[in-house]
């Protein structure tokens, strides 16, 4: 790798904006918020083979479950070598396999699940987990989920599931950056401490307060992974903050999903200058 991670997080950052700007959708706001976590876990965090096989056998699987962050997860797919980079100009087109939700049956590769349907995501890692157990396959099982996703039944369902089951091979991180699609978590439906909902659930927690500090995130995710293997699962809280790297789309809940228009691209492509080469 011939450039810092720093350079591949602004780039990733400019590939979010220029891909829901060009067909005026998606969700920039959460991809901004998690870019420093994707760059972390696909550079340092995970054991990861050349190429792609939805088996994954003899290395670490990542289940992305708040699936609406698809431009975050699209581009640093590319840029760790799943597909060309140039591909990132058919987002959400038809015929794509960029849809603004991943799914499989386009044979993107680095997709294993879709997951346009919040609140699945982590029954489905659980699965995996359990088939690397059964298969003596000591890698790990990592996933994603949004903290507003936390509201859908079939998480707690999961997180018991889990916990029960001593499925300690698995690291479920959730994007904690308190916003949804119609304002604040506590607004819509407060959670109240996830890190007591978590332990009374049996789970261990590790808590990374900066998740947009790509050094905090990694030191963290180590931590997660020494944790594992102890008989239980391990969650990380992951705050970060919503439309990170772009003024005005930080603070506010107002870009979940939503696209900026040609001078809002401008102004926030200053603010994240090309690095490593725009597709």
């Amino acid at each position: 790798m011939n450039y810092t991670l720093n350079e591949l997080i602004v780039q990733v950052r400019r590939d979010i904006l220029r891909m829901v700007h060009k067909v005026n959708s998606g969700h920039p706001g959460g991809s901004l918020g998690c870019t420093e976590f994707f760059v972390a876990l696909y550079t340092k965090i995970m054991k990861r083979k050349p190429g792609f096989d939805m088996n994954g056998i003899d290395e670490d699987l990542f289940f992305l479950s708040n699936g609406h962050i698809s431009p975050v997860f699209y581009s640093v797919l590319a840029r760790t070598g799943y597909f060309p980079v140039e591909e990132l100009s058919t987002f959400r087109l038809l015929n794509s396999r960029l849809q603004g939700h991943p799914t499989t049956h386009e044979g993107l590769p680095g997709v294993r699940i879709a997951s346009g349907s919040l609140g699945q995501g982590l029954s489905v890692a659980i699965g995996a987990a359990e088939a690397k157990k059964i298969n003596k396959d000591e890698n790990l099982i990592f996933s994603l989920l949004g903290d507003g996703e936390l509201q859908e039944g079939q998480n707690w369902e999961a997180i018991m599931y889990a916990s029960a089951r001593k499925i300690d091979n698995l690291i479920a991180t959730v994007d904690l950056n308190g916003k949804q699609i119609d304002g604040s978590t506590d607004d819509v439906l407060a959670m109240g401490s996830l890190k007591s909902k978590f332990e009374a659930f049996d789970w261990l927690v590790v808590e990374i307060d900066n998740g947009n500090d790509i050094n905090e995130i990694i030191t963290g995710m180590e931590k997660a992974k020494k944790l594992s293997g102890k008989g239980k699962p391990v969650c990380v809280l992951l705050k970060t903050m919503m439309g990170n790297g772009v003024d005005f789309m930080m603070h506010t809940h107002a870009w979940h999903g939503k696209a900026p228009n040609d001078e809002q691209l401008a102004s926030a492509l200053s603010q994240n200058k090309e690095t490593i080469g725009d597709y």
